[in-house]
């Protein structure tokens, strides 16, 4: 993500000097390319360096969450920190993922008016946005896939396998969601830029209907509309912070946001919600859009100290190097977890090495090398797959279309949801692996591609058939009619 300075609202990043300009008013020479990866505006310091600690967190404490032990039936692989009481609370400051999609808000719409100022077309920015998230989401599934598939042909158990691409699968919803975020950008940020207060309303009626419906009906899938609605409505809050409208609040009023939000989720979670905001995030509900507000107000009363911090040369590279592989951490962190899991289990089977109960004083005792083996088994996975991150897409001469976007768009998030609701196997992710690569090399393009083959492939008339079939008597008669 590419993120600008703060700046008066309505105006947009000034390119550096040196930086490639697009050819036109629809940008084509942008075309076909991560035109994304073109814009060099000024970053945030404070932005960055909240979205490194945000990731870093989403990491650790998703490690926090691995249980893994031998019962009576075999190997168990669990969260251990589902179900307990006492997390509920704990999950109103460790529940992250709204104050992700301000940051992610803030990134895009300076991204996005830095392109549109160089002619870049709304739908070359959300081919390059689908580029950059869908590569990676590619190498996963076909690495994934073809591991669990080998460890199920050698005789690990179905359950065991079963279970081990649900938890990989588990966080790539963060994935599919924020590729349709990405793909809205441009319409997002025209409704905002139209209606501040009132698009972001509306969202928020939309949430507060579908939480209404699903309660008052039962059926829980109508809640997964909301997997739209509340991660567009906490993006939009992204969109007041790069314009400084939340800069323009006094700290009291600040503290005044924070207060009201919290006592709101009070009053919610005392009545119908569920007081834990991991299990409000499935499906997601109002209470994130509260939490989200008041994550965004506590991010501004701190922002002036984190850019201090940020500025240090030590941190600034920090923070950039996971900027650059912050999907790739992200994606890929699960897997080694259960690869760390698993390693466990082999080296209690090939021991006796008794495995501590999760939970047990023995487990938390364990936990701060248990993060330290993660952190370390993390970097090199990043390191090696970092590089689908990174790669560039291929050249084309044609510029993308909203309709083959949008296609696109849905393919890759749909390839997401796939292994999501279905996991790992051999079908699903056939069908997963299908579905981002079309999104990856762009419906459009393999559309015309088709139609140009078709269009030169020889062409044998049924006269031509009949001449070559006929006398040649008949064939100059044919000639003379």
């Amino acid at each position: 993500m590419t993120i600008a300075p703060e700046r008066p609202s309505g105006t947009t990043p000034q390119p550096r000097a040196g930086g490639a300009a697009a050819s036109g008013p629809n940008g084509a020479v942008l075309a076909g390319r991560d035109v994304t990866a073109r814009v060099r505006s000024g970053r945030d310091a404070s932005v960055d360096a909240v979205r490194a600690v945000l990731l870093v967190a989403v990491v650790a404490l998703h490690a926090m969450m691995v249980g893994v032990s031998v019962g009576a039936g075999g190997p168990v692989l669990q969260n251990a920190l589902e179900h307990q009481a006492w997390f509920a609370p704990v999950s109103w400051i460790v529940q992250v993922m709204p104050l992700f999609f301000v940051i992610g808000g803030f990134a895009s719409i300076t991204q996005w008016r830095g392109l549109r100022a160089r002619g870049v077309s709304p739908a070359s920015y959300v081919r390059g946005r689908i580029d950059r998230l869908v590569r990676p989401a590619l190498a996963l599934v076909a690495v994934v896939g073809a591991v669990l598939l080998g460890l199920a042909m050698v005789g690990m158990p179905a359950e065991l396998v079963a279970t081990a691409g649900f938890r990989i699968g588990q966080p790539l919803w963060f994935l599919g969601v924020y590729i349709l975020c990405s793909a809205l950008v441009p319409l997002m940020v025209a409704a905002h830029e139209r209606a501040r207060v009132a698009a972001p309303g509306l969202l928020l009626a939309a949430v507060v209907a579908v939480d209404v419906a699903r309660m008052s009906s039962g059926v829980e899938a109508i809640g997964f509309l909301n997997l739209l609605f509340v991660w567009l409505l906490v993006q939009q809050f992204g969109f007041w912070l790069a314009d400084g409208l939340v800069d323009t609040l006094a700290p009291r009023a600040k503290a005044g946001v924070i207060v009201a939000a919290i006592t709101a989720l009070l009053a919610l979670t005392a009545g119908p919600y569920p007081a834990d905001m991991f299990v409000n995030l499935n499906p997601p509900t109002v209470c994130l859009v509260l939490l989200g507000a008041a994550q965004l107000m506590v991010f501004s009363l701190l922002r002036g100290r984190i850019s201090v911090l940020a500025e240090r040369e030590r941190v600034r590279r920090a923070i950039d190097g996971l900027g650059k592989r912050g999907m790739t951490v992200y994606i890929w962190h699960m897997p080694v977890l259960i690869a760390l899991a698993a390693a466990l289990l082999i080296v209690n089977a090939a021991t006796g090495i008794a495995l501590p109960e999760p939970l047990s004083a023995e487990w938390w005792s364990s936990r701060a090398m248990w993060l330290l083996l993660v952190g370390v088994a993390v970097a090199p996975a990043v390191s090696l797959f970092a590089r689908f991150e990174r790669g560039r897409r291929s050249g084309s001469a044609a510029l993308p279309t909203s309709r083959s976007v949008a296609l696109d768009a849905l393919l890759g998030a749909g390839g997401v949801a796939v292994v999501l609701i279905a996991g790992f196997g051999p079908l699903p992710a056939t069908a997963a692996l299908t579905m981002l690569g079309i999104a990856l090399l762009g419906s459009g393009r393999i559309g015309a591609a088709l139609r140009a083959g078709w269009a030169a492939r020889p062409t044998t008339t049924s006269s031509t058939r009949m001449t070559q079939a006929r006398p040649a008597g008949d064939a100059r008669a044919l000639a003379d009619s």
